[in-house]
């Protein structure tokens, strides 16, 4: 059942006070946090791209990353090696990761569940081993440094709010796109693949058209690391980030629309301050998650969702 006016009303009021928020917040924050701050857009931006292939439509996406790393290394490349405008470079790397998706996902749409995810591994490990190897053009394992990022967003406030403005439009379209009559049909072949197919929806179709969004906005956010950075290296392409990309997504709520943003929150913070004290900082991400798995399976965003749920109606049964 659709939502009625007057709740749509108040979801665009309280998202409206939450970015008033974040562009005010600057101005409290110090360098350093401003910084957090952009990498958590950056993080969250990728996390919530690749729950709309993994949540929405239940496709077992096992090297998200690829697609971002892709994006950066775009990004990167245009701005070192061409004349071009900066904005070109930030178009090209959506482009780049979509295409890239797409010769991936026609392989992969043909395989089902495990053997998906699997194979995936195994395309996304070949482009790093590429980027890994490529010294003369990628610069292999050295990355790119001192990328020339356009003036008009080079200080780093200025990066925190071309992050914050890229994040809240990117959600707005990706929000539209889960609402869309193809989101609702994207979101059926994910409960029931088969039933889709016998009423007639071609769900590989489906499934193809879900990876290039999500590729797509993963090299968005790819883009907004090299900005917030100012580097690229082969370990963004690399198969155990994402693996923490896909933790992020069920450590916020999987079966939520903002619960990636809020798990990538989490893991940016996690990583930051339990990093100054320990480089073993994966233990602590290692017993969070499993008491995540026996406590909150729904995730933090999906346990208070199902709280106030609770409490404004008494007979809502969870599951």
């Amino acid at each position: 059942m659709s939502a009625s006016p007057k709740t749509d009303w108040k979801k665009l009021i309280w998202a409206l006070m939450g970015v008033a928020v974040f562009f005010v917040l600057p101005n409290f924050l110090s360098r350093f946090s401003i910084y957090l701050m952009a990498l958590i857009f950056t993080t969250g931006l990728l996390a919530t791209s690749l729950n709309m292939v993994l949540g929405y439509g239940g496709m077992y996406q096992f090297h998200h990353a690829v697609f971002y790393g892709f994006g950066a290394y775009t990004t990167a490349l245009f701005l070192t090696k061409t004349g071009l405008p900066g904005w070109v470079a930030f178009v090209c790397a959506p482009l780049a990761s979509a295409l890239l998706s797409l010769l991936i996902g026609l392989i992969c749409v043909r395989l089902s569940k495990l053997y998906f995810g699997m194979f995936q591994i195994s395309l996304g490990s070949l482009v790093w081993a590429i980027i890994y190897r490529w010294y003369s053009f990628t610069h292999g394992d050295d990355g790119i440094h001192g990328i020339p990022v356009p003036d008009l967003i080079a200080s780093g406030k200025s990066a925190y709010y071309f992050a914050l403005i890229v994040l809240v439009v990117c959600l707005m379209i990706m929000y539209r796109i889960v609402e869309s009559p193809f989101g609702r049909i994207f979101q059926g072949v994910r409960d029931n693949p088969e039933r889709s197919e016998a009423v007639g929806v071609n769900v590989r179709k489906h499934q193809l058209v879900g990876m290039i969004i999500g590729g797509t906005f993963a090299g968005v956010a790819g883009s907004l690391f090299v900005v917030v950075e100012g580097s690229v290296f082969p370990d963004l392409l690399f198969w155990t980030l994402s693996l923490e990309i896909l933790i992020m997504c069920l450590l916020g709520g999987w079966f939520t629309f903002l619960g990636p943003l809020f798990g990538a929150a989490i893991i940016v913070l996690l990583r930051t301050f339990v990093g100054i004290y320990t480089e073993y900082w994966t233990i602590v991400l290692g017993i969070v998650l499993m008491l995540l798995i026996f406590f909150l399976p729904e995730g933090v965003l999906g346990y208070i969702i199902t709280r106030y749920r609770s409490r404004r109606n008494p007979k809502f049964q969870e599951g």
